[in-house]
């Protein structure tokens, strides 16, 4: 890879060694399978643990109300980060967001469990389908 187009500073800052930094994390099995787990940019520090947000996300699209999920850390005073879930439900769902935090601590670690989840009627999205995660607040301007 050459580099950024038209971004020198970025193509600079990953390129380290002669090796270029994806921003990926991930871990290799004992069969020698790599595993891609989420993106360091996204990790969340909640109170000195890391959180990946691709794996809360994977447990709580399981949950049968659940049609769209986003988790995202949020500044927190004493934590550094809080987890916060932005949930889109089924049309047909009947659930509020205290009944999903009490499910979702039952499916995760102690320090994984979204403490906040908002329910929300739509995402901002990228003109390919993905949620724009930077634009996610603690409460939704619609709603």
């Amino acid at each position: 890879m050459k580099g950024y187009y038209n971004r020198p500073e970025a193509t600079e800052a990953a390129f380290i060694d002669g090796w270029f930094k994806t921003g990926d994390v991930g871990h290799i099995d004992e069969h020698g399978n790599l595993f891609i787990v989420d993106r360091v940019k996204d990790m969340i520090i909640r109170g000195g643990y890391n959180v990946y947000p691709r794996e809360i996300e994977e447990v709580m699209m399981c949950h049968p109300d659940i049609e769209m999920v986003a988790v995202v850390g949020e500044p927190h005073q004493s934590l550094g980060e809080e987890i916060y879930a932005h949930v889109r439900l089924k049309a047909d769902a009947q659930t509020d967001s205290e009944t999903l935090i009490a499910w979702c601590k039952e499916q995760l670690a102690d320090y994984k469990y979204p403490r906040q989840i908002v329910i929300r009627t739509s995402f901002p999205m990228t003109a390919t389908g993905k949620i724009l995660k930077r634009e996610l607040h603690p409460k939704p301007d619609e709603e």
